[in-house]
């Protein structure tokens, strides 16, 4: 159960948006899996930064660059915290998810040759594919897919048949944003580790909603973004283990990367400098270390109950519907419903919602293969986020109701 001190209409509170209307009507918004709604303190801090201490960091010696180096380098440790990683060395700021994997695609990629394998599941995300699919046309390496069944769990035994004494890396979503499906990841990552192969998680859904412990996983890289935490768009993260991060090379040169520069030759910068080119978001990677402090005064605990408590009653209202079939039906899961309805396009189920106030998404969700996994071409989305009530759900339940009344 939900800890007393989880106080929903407080924290409803602290989100203005969720106290206006859309197309006349109080929004409900249940597109959480696409990005997460920000709370008025994370503005607040975003905003005072950009007020009153705007500079760049690590290069001045004047006040307002000490303050804003002082400030920046603090959520990096927040980060180390958040995740248990031994060092903030281990901390590389991006500009999102899709970035991270794509620069660890390439620098962790100097070290692959052809025939060599990386091994990815069947429900990834297009940003966990695409970049190996770079790879495999750019060096020639093989690139495996494990399959998942029909509830979108992912075929562990057909995963473990994958790896051979080719297989070089495994990089696996943490949590399907489609189908919300929760991998296995300490089997993951001990069934690889037994084979000397490290393993990248992507875990932009996971972060704010399981407690994560890096060191105790023993995971080698973790992705995530501060977007889907209630921070900022525009600013991610790469955890890796320091000892990989110090033999890979930058992928990309500039300002802050290095320690010395000629014309003849350019010595890189050590960790965390060597992966972070370029004046950084400074003021979006503060408003994330803002989003930190205040999901930590809630608690990743109590999120976690209480989304499941959403989960719970959301599964049960829809699967209730005639005409309504959930896609993804994973045992272990967290607060996202994918589902479709009989004859009905889902750009019209969330069309339809949009005129009742509810923000859903519809589409293939950057996730094409999923659908083709299941023979749909799209799946409407409705993914809950700890500021959800029972009542949004309600809400929705009327909405297809109304959209089921339309196409009747």
């Amino acid at each position: 159960m939900v800890n007393k001190i989880f106080d929903l209409e407080k924290i409803r509170a602290d989100f203005p948006i969720l106290q206006r209307t859309v197309r006349d009507k109080p929004l409900v918004y249940l597109d959480n899996g696409a990005t997460n709604l920000k709370p008025k303190y994370v503005v607040d801090v975003l905003s005072e930064h950009l007020l009153m201490g705007a500079s760049n960091v690590h290069r001045g010696v004047h006040y307002l660059s000490e303050q804003a180096t002082m400030n920046f380098e603090s959520v990096r440790e927040k980060v180390r915290k958040l995740i248990n990683a031994r060092s903030t060395e281990e901390i590389i700021f991006t500009s999102g998810t899709t970035i991270a994997i794509n620069i660890i695609a390439k620098s962790f990629g100097t070290f692959l040759k052809q025939g060599d394998e990386v091994i990815i599941s069947h429900m990834e995300h297009h940003s966990n594919i695409v970049p190996w699919q770079m790879l495999r046309d750019e060096k020639g390496i093989v690139l495996k897919v494990a399959p998942i069944n029909d509830a979108g769990e992912l075929d562990f035994p057909a995963f473990e048949k994958l790896i051979t004494d080719r297989t070089r890396l495994v990089s696996m979503v943490w949590i399907s944003n489609a189908l919300g499906t929760i991998n296995p990841v300490e089997k993951i990552i001990a069934a690889a580790h037994a084979k000397n192969i490290p393993v990248l998680l992507d875990g932009a859904q996971a972060i704010a909603h399981v407690q994560t412990d890096v060191q105790k996983l023993d995971v080698d890289f973790l992705v995530f973004s501060s977007h889907k935490m209630c921070g900022p768009t525009g600013v991610g993260v790469i955890y890796g283990k320091k000892e990989l991060l110090n033999k890979m090379p930058p992928v990309i040169g500039g300002g802050d990367m290095i320690r010395s520069v000629t014309f003849e030759k350019t010595e890189y910068a050590g960790l965390p400098s060597k992966f972070e080119a370029g004046t950084p978001d400074i003021a979006g990677v503060i408003g994330f270390g803002a989003a930190l402090d205040y999901l930590t005064s809630i608690g990743i605990d109590n999120i976690r109950a209480w989304e499941k408590e959403l989960l719970t009653y959301g599964t049960q209202k829809l699967s209730a519907i005639k005409g309504l079939r959930i896609i993804g039906t994973a045992k272990e899961k967290v607060s996202i419903i994918s589902f479709v309805l009989d004859d009905i396009h889902p750009h019209d189920v969330g069309s339809i919602l949009d005129q009742e106030g509810i923000a859903v998404r519809a589409g293939h969700h950057c996730t094409q293969p999923v659908m083709q996994r299941f023979g749909v071409p799209a799946t409407t989305r409705a993914s809950f986020s700890f500021y959800n009530s029972k009542h949004d759900i309600d809400v929705l339940v009327a909405g297809i109701s109304k959209v089921q009344e339309i196409f009747a």
